[in-house]
């Protein structure tokens, strides 16, 4: 495998360990608070990065001062917003069903595919909406069943006219 496409396996990797955490999250969440559960995710995944980074040399030459205000304040944005993404999944992983609430969390790639386009300049193709939009429908599908889907349709029929 050539380096140029070397991100698409980090991120099937990556996706294949959020189907784990899901999985993970969900068996271990039966008699923990949703809030404590998280922190307590954090803290493991704080050390073990510190592990990874440290084994791996990625603090030799550091210094805090070597990052400038933009630079943190957006790495403090981002955690934040991370943090705030894992007690909502969480929260919702301990009273939906694990398929439902990953379903419904990967709309995200949505929500980023807008965004991405109003901040970062990132060109939205016909191709990139219709791609959103059936992971949209897809996400729907997999997370209403039965019946509440044929009353969904009908509430939104209701609304268009």
């Amino acid at each position: 495998m050539t380096t140029k496409y070397l991100w698409v396996f980090f991120a099937f990797l990556s996706a294949l360990t959020a189907a784990l955490v899901a999985i993970f999250a969900k068996l271990g969440l039966r008699d923990v608070d949703p809030t404590l559960a998280t922190t307590l995710r954090s803290i493991i995944m704080a050390v073990f990065l510190c592990v990874v980074a440290w084994s791996l040399g990625k603090f030799q030459g550091f210094s805090v001062s070597d990052l400038s205000g933009k630079e943190w304040s957006l790495l403090v944005l981002a955690s934040i917003a991370g943090a705030l993404s894992w007690l909502f999944y969480f929260m919702a992983l301990k009273s939906g069903t694990a398929t439902a609430v990953v379903a419904i969390d990967r709309l995200s790639i949505v929500f980023v595919v807008v965004l991405a386009a109003l901040f970062l300049m990132e060109t939205l193709t016909w191709r990139t909406v219709a791609g959103a939009l059936f992971m949209v429908l897809g996400a729907l599908m997999i997370s209403i069943k039965g019946d509440e889907w044929a009353r969904l349709w009908a509430d939104l029929l209701r609304l268009v006219k």
